[in-house]
């Protein structure tokens, strides 16, 4: 079950899905569901294909907040003749452009293949009901497959489907989107090569609205490393300075607990949330006790690992490594490699690893 990839979301702290379903164990589930469809009288045939037909779903619209027209004009949609309505999607294929497509399977309708919405559909209702709490996505699934998802389960239960959608913004590099397909992404074994840790990244997602288009650079990396490393050490000193003889005012901590939670609660206002724990670092009203215990409860939401002190030392002179490494960079430009040498060496004295990437250089504790 594509093992890196949930060997990468353990090292990000993302809990593994209590279930790993394949599309291609369910079919026999999805053709239940074209057939519960068919019955209800959303569905026609054309040309070996199974349709939905939108017009016959009132509320289609809904998700995008747009007029058809809208949602047409938006769309990517090849023109197909035998629709009733462009923006009609297939549930079943036995007739595609695809002529070589190599998994298909015997149903009422002929063997094919199931259309790209249905899955998500059919599995998640069989795992998770017929309603859901929360469903997740990209932005760009707005118009499309989630409002398709929607007029095809709604269509089949005959009630609502989903209390809550939770759309995220793009993560860009260099003013374009990240894609698997053009070449240009990034995974956690580069970031790890790079000398940073998959909970820099984390860090630096979660210093960002959910919303909110995020970009990328080595350059915004380091400095999320630097602000997530800064505040590991301030907790680290909490938590060595620790009196278990001190008592512990639950009054003080369900204060803070309530105000974390508003944050989260505020269409999961992380940043916002981090700034709750900040106060608690700060807050000369609570004892080492007291904080640690805060800390503990928000570390369930942000998930940064932030009780386990690190075995960096603490006192890394920071402005020192970054004076000597513009020296470094002065040095090389000017040809001068021995003295380029020299700083690298005295850095390594330092337990500091200097790394030269494309982005440029930083520097990672050995």
């Amino acid at each position: 079950m594509k093992m890196p990839f949930f060997e990468d979301c353990k090292k990000l702290n993302i809990k593994r899905p209590n279930v790993v379903c394949r599309a291609t164990e369910h079919i026999e589930d999805m053709i239940k569901f074209i057939q519960k469809l068919e019955e209800k009288g959303y569905t026609y045939e054309a040309n070996g294909n199974v349709y939905f037909e939108i017009d016959k779903f009132k509320d289609y619209t809904k998700l995008a907040n747009l007029s058809i027209d809208e949602l047409e004009a938006g769309s990517r949609i090849e023109i197909d003749p035998n629709k009733k309505n462009p923006l009609d999607f297939v549930l079943w294929f036995t007739n595609s452009k695809f002529s070589n497509q190599i998994m298909q399977w015997d149903s009422p309708w002929g063997r094919g293949f199931p259309g790209w919405h249905l899955e998500c559909s059919a599995m998640s209702i069989k795992y998770l009901g017929e309603n859901i709490d929360i469903h997740c996505g990209g932005i760009d699934h707005i118009p499309v497959h989630h409002t398709n998802e929607i007029a095809q389960s709604e269509a089949a239960l005959g009630h609502k489907w989903v209390n809550y959608w939770v759309h995220g913004e793009f993560l860009v590099l260099d003013g374009g989107k990240m894609s698997k397909s053009s070449g240009d992404f990034l995974t956690v074994s580069r970031l790890v090569e790079e000398g940073f840790s998959p909970l820099d990244y984390r860090y630096f997602c979660l210093q960002s609205r959910y919303r909110k288009q995020l970009v990328f650079s080595f350059e915004s990396l380091d400095d999320a490393r630097k602000g997530y490393r800064a505040l590991k050490k301030k907790i680290a000193t909490i938590i060595s300075n620790v009196d278990n003889n001190l008592p512990i005012d639950n009054s003080k901590l369900e204060i803070y607990i309530e105000k974390f939670k508003d944050q989260i609660s505020d269409d999961l206002n992380i940043a916002n949330a981090f700034t709750v724990l900040n106060e608690v670092i700060k807050d000369a009203n609570l004892n080492n006790n007291e904080k640690t215990s805060l800390i503990e409860e928000f570390d369930k939401v942000l998930s940064l690992d932030l009780m386990i002190i690190d075995k960096e030392p603490v006192n890394v002179d920071e402005e020192l490594i970054n004076r000597l490494l513009e020296e470094r960079n002065e040095a090389r430009k000017s040809k001068n490699y021995g003295r380029a040498d020299e700083i690298r060496n005295e850095l390594l004295n330092m337990n500091i690893e200097i790394l030269d990437t494309k982005e440029g250089t930083t520097w990672r504790l050995k």
